[in-house]
């Protein structure tokens, strides 16, 4: 696209996580945040007011106005939201999970392919810039454990845990090792939800890395941690507070030293590059190809949970 000019911006879902997409479009330089698709009212009508941007009515007058669109509906609306904005030739960031099911993923990769148009999906830790240091300091990893705690909260419980939370981790996962994964076992219960609310995996790869992932969505506190572990030393860090340390051997004696991490707003990064990859038709570092693979992961271990009920 033209580089002197604004790319216009939509969102699909103004909820709790869609409203902040708008108001980072608003806030950029090199966009413009057109409107948003909302069936609620309220919702709908609080964003556009806050932005001066307009409510649109159907998905195909959103996809005619703008270049590129947030997709932040809930999981099991993703590809009925989707395919149309791909149709009308936008560019999607599609909020993770990318869908429900291989099968609906398969459908929206078809139709960008077709349409030769860019899906993000977002795996908003690959932007955090703590993923950014690791994706630097990891090298062949031996055993990574990964944390993630929220308190309950009633939205997002179309999914349960393992493709509302844990999906974070399994792409990290799946992106520092780097090679294929060969077995999966899991555990989970559910506890407020008819899905599970608390779930285990080990994920253990061809190179021999073992991956134990633990996230639980009925916890009091909330964290977002992983630790490495690699023939170096460990690495220890924070998604949540954008910080961390490394641990070394010297001589006889291990060595802890704080770890350098610029801190950021992770959904602006995203954005940010998001938008780069429009304007210079760049293939995203969460692409719908690895949004699928995560999913496929996040589907055999919410199987294997739910196969023991």
């Amino acid at each position: 696209m033209n580089e002197t000019e604004n790319i216009k911006c939509g969102v699909a879902g103004v909820g709790y996580l869609g409203q902040h997409h708008a108001r980072i479009y608003s806030e950029l330089e090199d966009c413009d945040l057109v409107g948003v698709f909302e069936p609620d009212d309220e919702a709908a009508n609080k964003v556009c007011k806050l932005h001066g941007c307009t409510r649109f009515q159907t998905l195909a007058e959103l996809g005619n106005a703008c270049d590129a669109v947030s997709v932040v509906s809930p999981t099991d609306k993703h590809v009925e939201v989707a395919v149309p904005l791909i149709q009308h030739n936008c560019h999607l960031l599609i909020e993770k999970p990318i869908c429900i099911s291989s099968e609906e993923a398969e459908l929206i990769l078809k139709n960008a392919q077709k349409a030769k148009t860019i899906v993000q999906v977002g795996h908003i830790e690959h932007y955090n810039p703590v993923m950014t240091f690791l994706e630097d300091a990891v090298d062949n990893p031996k055993y990574l454990t990964v944390e993630r705690l929220a308190p309950f909260q009633p939205r997002g419980t179309e999914v349960g845990v393992v493709l509302d939370l844990m999906i974070h981790d399994i792409g990290i996962a799946l992106a520092l090792v780097g090679t294929p994964l060969v077995k999966v076992d899991s555990i989970g219960v559910r506890v407020l939800s008819a899905t599970e609310d608390i779930a285990n995996a080990r994920l253990v790869f061809e190179n021999g890395c073992v991956a134990n992932l633990s996230a639980s969505r009925v916890s009091e506190k909330k964290a977002r941690e992983i630790r490495v572990f690699q023939d170096s030393g460990y690495l220890s860090l924070d998604f949540m507070n954008q910080c961390g340390h490394l641990i070394q051997k010297n001589e006889q004696a291990l060595k802890k030293s704080e770890v350098p991490v610029e801190k950021g707003e992770p959904l602006a990064l995203e954005l940010q590059s998001f938008l780069g990859c429009v304007r210079d038709s760049r293939t995203p570092k969460t692409d719908g190809s690895f949004g699928k693979s995560a999913l496929e992961v996040a589907l055999e271990i919410s199987n294997q949970i739910q196969a023991n009920w």
